[in-house]
């Protein structure tokens, strides 16, 4: 007999309210909502059980094929990157959400009669998209559970039952170990911190220690402090083999010590812990000037209980928290789809055939976010102007990457840059480095003589295509699956095999990336030489990237971020860097170009342009220009009185009375509303060259001075409207400046030259009957009566 599990007293419920009702299931950590649903609902059809994580997908699938005493993808079997194990005769299939998205734009999860999304509260932004596409299709009957989210509100928007069961938890009692009530969770001394906190709880429990760390390098570094403990030390995430992440799951011998990410927060059922040591810490993504960046980020309240409770499953319990009692930590970690930027989701709703925005999502999508991604993916040719995916989109979406580097990738002019951006984006899609840079003198000499080029993106393509020196200090098992995606990503897109791999053109190579992607270029600041700006957002130089000194600009194709100074304040590090000469920037047009000296002799027409990116002058010649730039340089002749003089005074005089005129005439002097402002003198005198058909600066001397009149005032009028409204006033020896705001029926005159002791008297001023007039003299206005 299974054991009874809290879950089991709404067996019934779920039973009777299924045929006919999408069900949502809140139940606590420990309440088996993971193992009993799938097999109620199997009654119903075939279950497709989508799991937010690789981990759960498998130790999930292996414990119900035990319980069942079935080989596993048999009755019950899963599908992962890389690896799946399941048939036409599997009744359970537990997958991650992105291969719940591919099956369904492949055929429309036809092959199954219900599914269930498991630990909703997680809030991914794949298991999001993929809800609101099961309600448009209309097709499955859903089951969607959750530990800690708001049920009644989901249920509403599913128009579903709602139901709760309890959990199974022991007291826990809580312990904060900082000097600070209200100190949040930081990294400072993590190590030294998390083994006092092993050594004072080791003695006052018989039971196994989870301590909860925000990722890979921190496992790592914990591990190596609490190597000599008398325990065995396990590690549990995402990049740890299946058999070992199985050893974590099962019950050991003597006491153990297991080191996770977030990853063991729910699903998983790890025996034996009694002890659960807390950083408060996690990595998750978030948006930063328009991209996805991944960064260091203190757990929610919400994430906090659910680690709590992992101390209390099979007796009381102890739980040690690293941080202050009263740290004010969010209520409930934000959804993705509200934190991340929506390339991905968009795309994927367009290629299951349902334009993102006639999608109905749990919690809206950000307007501005959304409006980004459409206008990104419509930029590459993805989408169309309705939202709708091209043939280009759905060729990027079957990828398993991020949308913008399945577009570099195909935006790749030859097949040898092509593998070449394949094998990068397969290298950064493992969730950690696969090289730390070597801290000895002999391992970077050992780094240079292998792959001599300072580049991080060089040096990641290397790594996959020919094993480095046993010296330098690369991890095998991420090398394999590394490897293992650039396979598949050259099988999608018929390339060559990784040992066939044609030698690339560098240089060629990064034209092409910005080319295809001018938003990851960025180039030194003048001053801040470690930070490095794009003209919206800055990098600083990571700690293991071996973007050289002297190197002034670069392609960063990855980012990290951290906390910095002050509360909100985030530092983002570069993590992948390909360096690039400002001599190639230039070349390849980048950046705005500027006039800086122009030159009218003899007919001829000479400008020095200088062009800038991000604050930093890329580039200066000299140059006959011709198109745009001729137009410009002629502008500034003829405004600076350097050409067909009087023209250019009598142009900027012309557009002031005009807009002066229009205003007066638009307000009728009686509350209407101001017209839209005139363009500037320049702008519209190219616009005007450009019309006349002036392409360069001999084609001046074919203009007449009347060619180039601004035709506003008509005739008749424009001698007593400059009477009336006069622009410039003389009182004996004193010149004024006249300026209006007709809106408030308000006139401003101030000196301009020449000393007078008095202000100015209102009968020796214009009549402007119904206006206020004022004098203003440097920082003192005065009302002049």
């Amino acid at each position: 007999m299974p054991p009874v599990l809290p879950i089991d007293a709404i067996k019934q419920q779920v039973l009777d309210l299924l045929p006919d009702s999408h069900l949502v299931v809140q139940a606590d950590t420990g309440s088996g909502k993971s193992t009993r649903l799938p097999l109620w609902a199997r009654q119903q059809g075939r279950v497709l059980v989508v799991e937010p994580r690789r981990v759960a997908c498998l130790a999930l699938a292996h414990y119900l094929a035990e319980q069942a005493g079935t080989t596993l993808g048999n009755a019950v079997g899963y599908a992962i990157r890389f690896d799946s194990r399941f048939g036409p005769d599997s009744e359970l299939v537990f997958v991650t959400p992105g291969i719940a998205l591919r099956w369904l734009a492949d055929n429309r999860l036809a092959d199954f009669d219900l599914v269930m999304l498991d630990e909703f509260h997680e809030r991914r932004w794949d298991t999001d998209l993929l809800l609101a596409l099961l309600l448009a299709e209309n097709r499955h009957r859903l089951v969607i559970t959750s530990a800690t989210l708001d049920a009644q509100r989901l249920s509403a928007y599913l128009g579903g039952e709602n139901l709760q069961a309890g959990g199974r938890c022991f007291p826990v009692e809580m312990e904060h170990r900082a000097p600070d009530l209200r100190q949040m969770p930081d990294l400072h001394d993590l190590e030294k911190r998390v083994r006092q906190a092993v050594e004072a709880v080791w003695p006052r429990s018989d039971g196994d220690l989870l301590i909860f760390l925000p990722g890979r390098g921190e496992i790592q570094r914990c591990r190596a402090a609490l190597a000599s403990c008398d325990a065995e030390l396990l590690e549990l995430h995402g990049s740890v083999p299946a058999r070992e992440q199985r050893r974590a799951l099962e019950s050991g011998k003597g006491r153990r010590i297991i080191l996770s990410t977030n990853i063991a927060e729910t699903s998983l059922t790890i025996p034996g812990v009694r002890v659960v040591i807390d950083t408060g810490l996690e990595r998750r993504t978030h948006q930063r000037n328009g991209r996805t960046v991944l960064g260091l980020h203190p757990i929610s309240k919400a994430s906090a209980d659910q680690r709590k409770g992992r101390a209390g499953r099979v007796a009381a319990g102890l739980c040690v928290r690293l941080w202050g009692e009263h740290a004010p930590l969010e209520p409930n970690t934000p959804p993705e789809v509200l934190r991340e930027e929506l390339t991905e989701p968009v795309l994927a709703a367009a290629c299951c055939g349902h334009p993102v925005q006639t999608l109905r999502f749990p919690d809206p999508l950000p307007e501005k976010s959304l409006g980004i991604a459409m206008e990104k993916l419509q930029r590459m040719d993805a989408l169309d102007a309705k939202g709708e995916a091209t043939l280009y989109g759905q060729r990027l979406y079957p990828l398993p990457i991020d949308s913008l580097f399945a577009h570099l990738i195909t935006a790749m002019p030859d097949q040898a840059c092509r593998c070449a951006t394949a094998d990068l984006v397969a290298a950064m899609g493992l969730s950690q480095r696969l090289l730390s840079l070597p801290a000895s003198e002999g391992g970077r000499r050992t780094l240079t003589d292998w792959q001599a080029q300072p580049c991080d993106a060089t040096t990641l393509i290397a790594l996959v295509r020919r094993d480095p020196p046993p010296e330098l200090a690369v991890d095998d098992r991420a090398l394999k699956e590394v490897r293992k995606l650039a396979t598949q990503l050259r099988r999608a897109l018929s390339l060559p095999v990784i040992s066939q791999s044609p030698t690339y053109d560098r240089t060629r190579w990064l034209e092409a990336m910005i080319e295809a992607a001018p938003e990851l270029l960025f180039v030194r600041r003048k001053k801040r030489r470690e930070a490095l700006g794009n003209g919206w957002a800055e990098v600083l130089v990571g700690r293991d990237s071996r973007f050289a000194d002297e190197a002034e600009a670069a392609l960063v194709f990855d980012q990290y971020s951290i906390s910095g100074k002050g509360v909100k304040q985030t530092i983002n590090l570069a993590t992948c860097m390909a360096p690039v000469s400002l001599k190639l920037i230039d070349r390849l047009g980048v950046g705005e170009p500027k006039i800086t000296h122009t030159s009218f002799k003899g007919g001829r027409l000479e400008v020095t342009v200088e062009r800038s990116y991000a604050g930093r002058i890329i580039g200066c010649e000299v140059i006959k220009p011709s198109g745009p730039l001729a137009r410009q340089a002629l502008a500034d002749l003829i405004l600076a009185g350097r050409l067909l003089a009087p023209v250019g005074a009598r142009l900027k005089d012309d557009l002031v009375s005009w807009e002066l005129y229009r205003s007066l005439e638009n307000t009728g002097l009686s509350g209407g509303s101001l017209p839209e402002p005139l363009p500037e003198p320049s702008q519209w005198l190219e616009s005007h060259l450009e019309q006349l058909g002036v392409e360069q600066g001999g084609d001046i001397k074919l203009l007449e001075p009347e060619d180039l009149a601004f035709e506003g005032i008509p005739e008749w009028e424009r001698e007593q409207f400059d009477s009336s409204y006069p622009r410039q006033l003389s009182l004996g020896n004193l010149r004024l400046s006249v300026h209006y705001e007709p809106r408030k029926k308000r006139v401003t005159v101030e000196p301009i030259k020449g000393i007078r002791k008095t202000d100015p008297r209102r009968w020796e001023l214009p009549s402007w009957n119904g206006w206020s007039v004022r004098y203003k003299k440097a920082s003192r206005v005065v009302d002049i009566r």
